[in-house]
């Protein structure tokens, strides 16, 4: 089990629990480990969203960076997913992203990617985390000419644009939209839909450090839903706080979900001959219904443990060129080696505009079971042993039987929040809502402070 690190990355309210020193440990643990084994200083991209703690977060870690003898090249605000691509791009030996992603703007975070772009095995993190918690004084400090240097990369966001215009065979002509950018990074990205010929207007785009996500974003998308259906827009987009995700609303204000996004990728590229072995993988969490409808349509699914990164290990085991999450993290792996809310985008308003068919008609046709979906939060020695409970087991058991193979139950611990994740899913929504608060109530009492 990972001792600093979650599903993704390190998280916790910035400054406090995830302290300068922490970040600055982080950054000599990584040049150690995730820098080059040849001659030479390792050369490490660094990548921020917009809130009010990424500035100070940043410097403590190329402090640590450096110190270790790391060159680091910084990117500023950009989405994760470009800071994965540039690292890939620029050959560089790892890249590291600040962002605390959906969560409100006090957290703030630590991504660590690898020198070909992919979120780190559960191996090298263990070795990472083994010098920040147990050994930080085996990590030889430099000193002279061999201290790291600062330079920034001011042709990485060109760069990366570049590569999502060259992602599909056209334009984006024709569409009229409204896009979220949840006052983070895709700020700094969101007007390549304008360049690829779509009208645009935008919400969510004057960052000021504390407002990410802040009522706006995929986790809000009632910020977007009633102003796209009244002003005559084919669509609305809304991406997270690092753009590593996105979600859509329909011409009618209809919430879009990442199922039913990949469903309907997955769906044009069997038909085109570009979906790999005929296989989507998604996680626990993906909704009955899309696995019906990629019955339908004769596509294998493969369901992977929560996290983008577990999804994408998967598509890698199983030679999937799609997978995702229903929050909207989506990896195309023919372009991309991590979720990236701007590329579904593209490729989503492509396939919308090639359709000739209103968004709303599109998705139609994708079932929905009844879902609901809670967040509760507990001790935080009980995120970890609640497995033990009998009462919370039986509990669960009683609903598994109840819903048998016409529903689902799933009761997990967050990667990244101190919180037991509850899903419940079934074909009768009344009894989707009794029985997530039966489990609710149970976890309440037993392991809530």
């Amino acid at each position: 089990m990972n001792r600093l690190f979650g599903t993704d990355g390190v998280r916790g309210v910035a400054i406090t629990e995830l302290t300068c020193e922490l970040a600055m440990n982080i950054g000599r643990a990584a040049a150690l480990v995730l820098g080059s084994k040849e001659a030479g200083k390792p050369h490490i991209l660094v990548g921020k969203d917009t809130r009010v703690s990424s500035d100070t977060l940043e410097a403590a870690l190329i402090a640590g960076l450096t110190s270790a003898g790391a060159n680091v090249e910084l990117l500023g605000v950009v989405p994760t997913p470009a800071l994965a691509f540039l690292i890939r791009e620029f050959n560089a030996n790892a890249g590291i992203m600040i962002s605390a992603s959906h969560n409100s703007f006090e957290d703030n975070g630590i991504k660590i990617f690898s020198g070909n772009g992919e979120k780190l095995s559960d191996e090298i993190i263990a070795e990472i985390e083994k010098y920040v918690l147990d050994e930080p004084e085996k990590i030889t400090l430099k000193s002279g000419a061999d201290i790291g240097e600062i330079c920034s990369l001011y042709s990485g966001k060109d760069a990366y644009m570049s590569f999502i215009e060259n992602s599909i065979e056209g334009d984006l002509n024709g569409l009229k939209l409204l896009i979220d950018c949840a006052n983070g990074s895709a700020v700094s990205c969101a007007g390549i839909f304008m360049e690829m010929g779509a009208q645009c207007d935008f919400i969510g785009n004057t960052p000021n450090g504390i407002n990410i996500n802040s009522n706006c974003g995929s986790t809000h998308l009632s910020a977007i839903s009633e102003t796209v259906k009244a002003g005559n827009y084919h669509a609305g987009i809304a991406f997270d706080g690092d753009a590593d995700r996105c979600l859509f609303v329909d011409e009618k204000g209809g919430e879009v979900s990442g199922d039913k996004i990949i469903a309907l990728l997955a769906k044009s590229m069997k038909k085109e001959d570009k979906l790999k072995n005929n296989t989507v993988v998604v996680t626990v969490m993906s909704n009955l219904g899309f696995h019906e409808y990629m019955h339908e349509h004769g596509i294998k699914t493969i369901s992977s443990d929560v996290g983008d990164r577990y999804v994408y290990e998967e598509m890698k085991r199983s030679g999937s060129n799609i997978g995702g999450e229903n929050s909207g993290h989506i990896i195309l792996s023919d372009y991309a080696t991590t979720g990236d809310g701007i590329l579904t985008a593209t490729q989503f308003l492509f396939l919308l505009k090639e359709s000739k068919k209103p968004l709303s008609e599109l998705v139609s046709e994708i079932q929905d079971y009844p879902q609901k979906l809670i967040g509760i939060r507990v001790k935080p020695e009980a995120k970890e042993n609640w497995k033990s409970n009998e009462k919370i087991k039986n509990t669960i058991k009683e609903a598994e039987i109840f819903f048998n193979k016409s529903g689902r139950v799933n009761v997990r611990a967050s990667g990244t929040e101190p919180l037991l994740r509850v899903m419940v899913e079934g074909k009768n929504a009344d009894e989707v809502e009794i029985w997530t608060n039966k489990i609710k109530g149970i976890i309440e009492s037993e392991l809530c402070v």
